[in-house]
């Protein structure tokens, strides 16, 4: 008997192009069906007879939309809205695939599908992955919605900085009103045909993979759509393995860059009251390496994102099919292999793990730094483009080769002007946070949370002069603005506010500083300004990348900035990043960090990573070790069941007996540790006589099944009433 999965929330979620399967079906709150195609009513209806909620997810940039592309849809070709590149070579998903100039003609086209979705009853529905190569902007569509935009004939992007910005602005602007069309259009339809809501969500890379990346969306513009009600944040190997500079080293910081990721998603919806889920994927878009890569990536992802309490809902898992019956690469390069049993149990108690996170608030860490930001805007995408025919976009989705790219595009796709703020903070255990520097003039209070912000004007630039009263009165009332910047961006003579009224400036960052208080053009120093000051620094930030004293510079202006402010106990550095969320223990030990020292927990835990939920009573974690433990020691949690790679439910204690249901995908090994009071007596699963293993020390149960969706009744007998 399947039973139905929605209750009072939608915690955890996944998505699914393939009909309903049991080896991948993971017992979520919801499932996004994937794709809308001829067998849409009947997948929606496999899923929903398991007791799912249903959503659908779409792509809004790209798909199987030949139909459109061949005029079978409205009697007229439409290739010439595919996005091109200078070269004039289409910018493509996949064969007859191309990313798509969103045009007004699309947006209708696309909403005929939402249609179709709705009628067959979905709850909600995801507008998946809005992106605008930057290397494109050469197509005949765009240069069509360049006229009716700009009112002046197209511009190429790459003739100059000004044109590329502008186009990069355009290019934003686009999908943002595709998706307000699409998102308004269908809620008012749902309406009116079936007197029923429907939810509108954007599935998005973040700020931080698109600007890298080199891909525009519209990011923060979508926070101010009111048809928009909510975010998935896609952070995942693939976005967070991209190689950048620390100390003059380039190689890949999985955790790291994964941490900035999510942080920046949770501040794009902080204070609006939009929904937020995390993503994680066990594996990733290539899939060219082994189980044994994927493992790690995945778990310091995993951390990664629990590392941000203020986001408790997840995608646990795009495509679990691939996961769980794909194989992949071996490690001798003999062949491939389907997931390891002990990978996959792993997988499934994450990913219940994920669901309880809601109950838990995050208990303070008196032990680092909070309140430093690195201020980050929108603009930062509409920079990266060629100028001059520098040569130096290129298409990197996370699978495409690095090889052969000139030092140019190295040097963009390395965006070592914001990974040179950012990783000397992270890598000393300082929970930097990237701040929407475009949000801080839309809400109310934005800032408070914040003491010290780091800030830099040459790798994006204020769209709003309004983002300078609101900062310097920050600064008045006590924080320290710390600016790294040396003017040399060629994106500051773009045409835009700063330049173009009556009192002109160079650079935006002199209308800031005039803002403040100390004049057009201030020599590099320290200033105090009402209770709080400025530091500001006449170099460029990605120079700060480039060396150890780099990155030393960065953590000696927070030290700086603190003294400042009179906080006498300073910069509290660490070599690791913990959280305590109730009974849940996630820690990351950094490498590269400010010391080498094994992390020590002495105690009583459950290791969340381990395939059998080992009991460790003596924790030793070392450089690079990412760790989600829970703590039997914690207050709080009443529930006997405390650990399951599967789905419990109709959980309940009476006479002496402890019974539940235990769901999960099938054939999957389940592990559940169980605490009681004493050694159980008989143990059954289903009826049968079930295998298991005392800890006495910890008093824990663990219990060792196969999977099974519909669900196992387990019973264990002579269970003390709690």
């Amino acid at each position: 008997m399947y039973r139905k999965l929605k209750e009072k929330a939608e915690w955890t979620g996944f998505q699914e192009a393939r009909p309903y399967g049991p080896k991948y079906d993971l017992r979520t709150d919801f499932v996004m069906v994937y794709g809308i195609s001829e067998d849409l009513p009947l997948r929606i209806e496999g899923w929903r007879e398991k007791g799912y909620t249903v959503h659908l997810m779409t792509g809004v940039s790209w798909g199987e939309y030949q139909d459109y592309l061949y005029g079978r849809f409205d009697g007229r070709d439409h290739w010439d809205e595919a996005q091109k590149d200078q070269g004039g070579k289409l910018i493509v998903h996949g064969p007859e695939v191309p990313y798509m100039v969103p045009t007004i003609s699309f947006a209708e086209y696309l909403a005929t599908f939402i249609k179709k979705a709705i009628d067959s009853g979905v709850e909600a529905i995801h507008m998946e992955e809005p992106e605008f190569w930057v290397a494109g902007g050469y197509s005949a569509a765009f240069k069509r919605e360049w006229l009716n935009y700009y009112s002046e004939e197209w511009i190429p992007p790459h003739a100059s900085a000004d044109a590329q910005y502008r186009a990069s602005k355009l290019k934003a602007y686009l999908y943002y009103r595709a998706l307000d069309r699409i998102c308004s259009q269908m809620k008012e339809y749902a309406l009116v045909t079936y007197s029923r809501t429907v939810r509108f969500y954007v599935p998005t890379h973040s700020l931080i993979n698109y600007t890298q990346w080199q891909i525009v969306s519209p990011e923060a513009l979508l926070v101010n759509m009111p048809a928009i009600d909510g975010f998935i944040a896609q952070v995942w190997t693939g976005t967070s393995r991209t190689q950048n500079v620390y100390q003059g080293v380039r190689r890949e910081r999985t955790f790291e860059t994964a941490f900035l990721e999510y942080g920046v998603m949770q501040e794009l919806v902080r204070g609006t009251g939009r929904e937020m889920w995390f993503l994680h994927d066990p594996i990733e878009d290539d899939p060219n390496y082994s189980w044994s890569d994927y493992k790690p990536n995945y778990q310091a992802t995993v951390v990664a994102s629990l590392l941000h309490p203020g986001v408790k809902q997840y995608e646990v898992c795009p495509w679990p099919r691939r996961v769980f019956e794909g194989a992949y690469p071996k490690e001798d390069g003999t062949g491939k292999e389907s997931i390891p049993a002990e990978y996959a149990t792993i997988l499934l108690t994450v990913m219940n793990v994920l669901r309880d996170m809601h109950h838990w608030e995050e208990e303070p860490n008196n032990a680092v730094t909070p309140g430093v930001g690195l201020l980050l805007a929108n603009s930062a995408m509409y920079q990266r483009g060629d100028i001059l025919g520098d040569d130096s976009s290129l298409k990197y989705d996370g699978t495409s080769s690095v090889a052969g790219l000139t030092e140019k595009q190295q040097e963009k796709l390395n965006w070592s002007a914001f990974y040179g703020m950012a990783l000397p903070l992270v890598k000393h255990g300082i929970p930097l946070r990237p701040v929407q520097l475009d949000n801080i003039s839309a809400f109310p209070g934005y800032l408070d949370d914040y003491r010290v912000l780091l800030l830099s004007y040459e790798l994006m630039k204020p769209e709003h002069l309004a983002i300078h009263q609101v900062l310097s009165q920050w600064v008045r009332e006590g924080g320290i603005l710390v600016y790294f910047g040396d003017g040399s961006d060629p994106f500051h003579q773009v045409k835009e506010w700063w330049n173009q009224s009556k009192k002109r400036y160079d650079r935006p960052e002199e209308h800031l500083f005039e803002a403040l208080g100390l004049g057009v053009k201030p020599e590099a120093g320290e200033y105090k300004v009402g209770e709080g000051g400025v530091i500001f620094y006449c170099i460029h930030p990605a120079e700060l990348a480039a060396s150890v004293d780099g990155a030393e510079l960065v953590r000696e202006s927070v030290r700086r900035a603190l003294v400042m402010r009179g906080e006498t106990e300073g910069l509290q550095e660490s070599n690791h990043l913990s959280i305590k969320r109730g009974p849940y223990l996630i820690t990351r030990v950094m490498d590269e960090s400010c010391g080498e020292e094994s992390i020590h927990y002495e105690g009583c835990f459950i290791d969340l990573f381990d395939s059998e939920l080992m009991v460790r009573r003596d924790v030793i974690l070392r450089s690079g070790d990412n760790s989600l433990l829970y703590d039997l020691n914690a207050e709080g949690h009443s529930s006997p069941v405390v650990a399951s790679s599967s789905r419990i439910r109709d959980e309940r204690t009476e006479g002496g007996r402890l019974c539940f249901y235990s769901e999960a995908p099938k054939g999957i090994t389940v592990s559940t540790r169980i605490r009681q009071n004493s050694r159980p007596g008989r143990i059954t699963m289903d009826g049968k006589l079930c295998e298991s293993h005392w800890d006495e020390e910890s008093q824990t149960l663990l219990l060792r099944y196969p999977g099974k969706p519909e669900g196992t009744e387990i019973v264990v007998e002579s269970v003390s009433e709690r």
